[in-house]
């Protein structure tokens, strides 16, 4: 097994993402050992289509403002139709407005739904410092099992001080802007686990071309 290549997770989330672009993204994923994060409509055809590929999708995407109760049902879906992981978008609303308490229940209903692994997505670019701690300090109380930077649908992407922080308290993803082996040596260098990106084949070929 390549090694780095089954921590890089081939992604395919943007709004007019269609079939075919999934099936790209699966053979892309497949031939060169990737896991693949692909949108939640998809999962049930992606299973059958590429049995061998590890999937993820994506639940309260891409604001996290969904109900508490619909994300549960979100991600029970996405596990009943195949699905080997979960990246839960957090409220960071909640967050910003003081009610820790309220953003990590969100958190925990979700993660308790299902028996597969949650990474959630904390929005870092959105966040000052003190705030990252905090959320990363509610996902780790609500017991996913990964945080990770962000959608790549808001500002800003994955940096070094981010993984930095986010990795003193649970394995991380670093996604968002992450398009060369070279930035996702230092995300990785940096203690992120897995990388989310759209150029996950690009970022394979340069490690082996190095």
């Amino acid at each position: 097994m390549d090694e780095v290549a089954d921590r890089i997770e081939h992604t395919v989330l943007g709004p007019t993402t269609t079939w075919d672009d999934v099936t790209e993204t699966l053979d892309t994923a497949l031939r060169h050992g990737m896991r693949a994060c692909i949108p939640p409509c998809y999962v049930e055809r992606a299973t059958e289509y590429a049995p061998t590929v590890s999937l993820v999708t994506v639940i309260g995407f891409p604001h996290g403002q969904h109900r508490t109760e619909m994300k549960c049902v979100e991600a029970e879906q996405a596990w009943q139709d195949g699905a080997d992981e979960i990246d839960l978008v957090a409220n960071s609303g909640y967050l910003k407005a003081g009610d820790d308490e309220q953003y990590t229940q969100d958190i925990t209903e979700v993660v308790a739904a299902v028996p597969i692994p949650v990474k959630v997505i904390v929005e870092s670019p959105l966040l000052t410092d003190e705030e990252l701690r905090r959320a990363s300090s509610a996902v780790a109380e609500a017991d996913a099992d990964f945080l990770k930077t962000a959608t790549g649908f808001s500002d800003g992407g994955a940096t070094v001080s981010d993984v930095q922080i986010m990795s003193e308290y649970l394995p991380v993803k670093a996604s968002g802007g992450i398009g060369s082996w070279a930035f996702a040596k230092e995300l990785f260098d940096a203690g992120a686990e897995r990388i989310g990106a759209s150029s996950g084949d690009t970022i394979v070929s340069e490690y082996h071309n190095q």
